[in-house]
């Protein structure tokens, strides 16, 4: 296959870099690309939203599939203009990328399919803008409607701050004409994160939960940039919380636009705010994030054409996406003076040896090369991106290649990924339950084990892996969990089930399995083949489907109550709920 890469940030380097692993491509181009991705792809001088260029270039160059990486493609109508064509191509269609390139249509959308995001109004006029700030109580949000490169949004803390950003945006021109409407809406408090879903219109696949660092500095002080890093997966969101999200949020989204006419194909990027158990929609992006693709990327193990192809065809169904369980970061290295004005043209050196460490790939997003070298031309540079055993492993490996590049100027946050190590390190939050299931669709059972470990308090993680679709991948997992913190395994899986067993082979921790009705033996085929481990392999075997998943955590957590007193008081006060649920219902046949 002939692909061909629309942008030229890190997102796309990364995509370029996800392509090239697939064996079904033959030769990738990326217009107009950037130095990182000329030893992959043949970079071509095209604009990303120079349309009738790239259609011409397509067409002429026999394109079998184009990839969109930028917002501004999207909205522009690149995917249209690809598909009156009659070329393949992975994006929504210009209606579609309303969601993103119209903050007034998606507030609106997000309120009459009644999904949770902050009350708001939207404005044309700045004195009507000014007359009602007065009736509001800060912090205030003040935001463009258009695409403003990630920037276009302002949270002031006083009323006159308020002001101000009004007066910048749409008298300032400050957004150009994505000011000319603004939105003025209520200030949510919480921690961000990211939720990206593959769609064909009817199925959704969601990827891992990020989280991006949107400002300047550290600690999350300063104006907001395109992201100076991110990380996968984030401890903020629980399982819980992800079949909510694509419940209530992804699911009526999908729906909801197809209802209106603009059907929805591609990535669907959820930005949300947390606030305990409250969740809201911040914003919705229709491509990729940017830094979020590259520590995202890096997870995927499955062919990423493949999904293209299946959200094109509308048969996203019958692809399983497969995730590499151990987390990513990416660190930004971004030009002195940025999101302000900076320099270009500064020399980058140490590129090649940050890419000789293991685990870490360098993604170029403003760069070009001069003569020999290899120089800055964006506000930022590059993204700095490693995969680890364990959050913090992944996150040393990212800084120690940021350590050995260089180029004048340079400037990157040092506190990527700390809010998810705080949480990780808070009392009661490192995972020592491993929940890990054959495929996604599982979830909806292993759900229970995970519902209970919440009841109780105790931390674990979750994950996707094959017996026999991905057997490295599982047995790699096993063989790290008890370095990962893990103390106890529950592994479920329908049918043959081997994976309780895989699991058992591979690690010396307890390994608790629940059989699931997978098939049209309604589960009794996984039973009895959870059952049956070999000599030596032991796995404790529940009941089918989420009754002996809920068991699971409960046995789960009498064996971690053997050496923790809080959790024996825990499970005395569930025995006593039982005990009184039942007596309730016994009173209601007492005469």
């Amino acid at each position: 296959m002939k692909i061909l890469v629309v942008g030229s940030g890190g997102r796309e380097h990364a995509m370029v870099w996800k392509i090239g692993q697939s064996a079904k491509v033959e030769r990738i181009y990326c217009a107009p690309g950037n130095a990182g991705m000329q030893g992959i792809a043949e970079c071509v001088d095209i604009s990303a939203t120079d349309i009738d260029g790239l259609l011409a270039f397509a067409l002429a160059e026999k394109i079998d599939l184009t990839v969109v990486g930028p917002e501004s493609s999207l909205v522009e109508g690149l995917v249209d203009a690809f598909e009156a064509s009659r070329l393949r191509i992975f994006g929504p269609s210009k209606r579609a990328a309303i969601l993103e390139g119209s903050k007034v249509f998606t507030k609106e959308f997000l309120t009459k399919y009644a999904i949770p995001t902050a009350p708001f109004k939207a404005f044309r006029k700045i004195k009507e803008a000014r007359k009602y700030l007065e009736t509001c109580s800060p912090p205030i949000v003040v935001k463009a409607d258009g695409l403003a490169a990630g920037k276009g949004v302002i949270v002031a803390a006083t009323i006159e701050e308020a002001r101000d950003a009004v007066d910048l945006i749409m008298k300032g021109n400050a957004f150009g004409a994505a000011g000319d409407t603004i939105i003025i809406e209520d200030c949510l408090v919480g921690e961000e994160a990211s939720f990206l879903a593959f769609t064909d219109g009817k199925t959704i696949r969601a990827l891992p939960t990020s989280q991006d660092h949107k400002a300047i500095f550290d600690g999350d002080k300063g104006p907001n940039t395109g992201g100076m890093g991110a990380y996968s997966p984030a401890p903020v969101v629980t399982p819980a919380m992800t079949e909510y999200v694509i419940d209530r949020i992804l699911k009526p989204t999908v729906e909801g636009m197809a209802a209106e006419g603009r059907p929805y194909k591609g990535i669907l990027y959820a930005g949300l705010m947390i606030d305990g158990g409250k969740i809201n929609v911040l914003e919705f992006n229709c491509r990729f994030g940017d830094p979020e693709a590259q520590p995202l990327l890096m997870r995927i193990e499955s062919d990423i054409v493949d999904i293209f192809e299946a959200c094109i065809d509308g048969t996203l169904e019958q692809v399983e996406i497969r995730v590499d369980p151990r987390p990513t970061v990416c660190v930004v290295m971004a030009s002195a003076g940025y999101p302000g004005a900076y320099a270009t043209g500064k020399a980058i050196k140490g590129l090649k040896k940050a890419a000789q460490l293991e685990g870490v790939e360098v993604f170029h997003a403003g760069t070009r090369r001069v003569g020999g070298k290899v120089v800055t031309s964006g506000g930022r540079v590059l993204g700095v991106t490693a995969i680890g055993a364990n959050l913090a492993e992944a996150i040393d490996r990212a800084y120690l290649g940021v350590e050995r590049i260089h180029f004048p100027g340079c400037y990157f946050r040092r506190d990527i990924g700390g809010k998810a190590l705080k949480r990780l390190a808070g009392a009661g939050n490192k995972a020592v339950v491993g929940i890990v299931m054959g495929s996604d669709s599982d979830l909806p059972v292993m759900k229970a084990a995970a519902d209970f470990l919440d009841r109780m308090g105790v931390a674990y993680e979750m994950t996707v892996a094959s017996a026999h679709r991905t057997p490295e991948r599982a047995a790699q997992w096993a063989k790290t969990a008890r370095e990962r913190g893990l103390r106890i395994i529950i592994a479920g899986a329908g049918m043959a089930a081997h994976l309780a067993g895989v699991i058992a082979a591979h690690t010396d921790l307890p390994v608790i399995g629940v059989p699931l009705d997978a098939s049209p033996l309604q589960g009794m085929d996984a039973l009895l083949a959870t059952v049956q481990m070999p000599p030596g392999i032991p796995v404790a075997t529940m009941a089918i489907g989420k009754a002996g998943s809920k068991n699971a955590g409960v046995l789960a957590v009498r064996i971690l109550a053997l050496n923790d007193p809080g959790l024996v008081a825990r499970l005395v006060e569930f025995r006593q709920e039982m005990v009184q649920e039942i007596e309730e219902k016994a009173s209601r046949f007492i005469g």
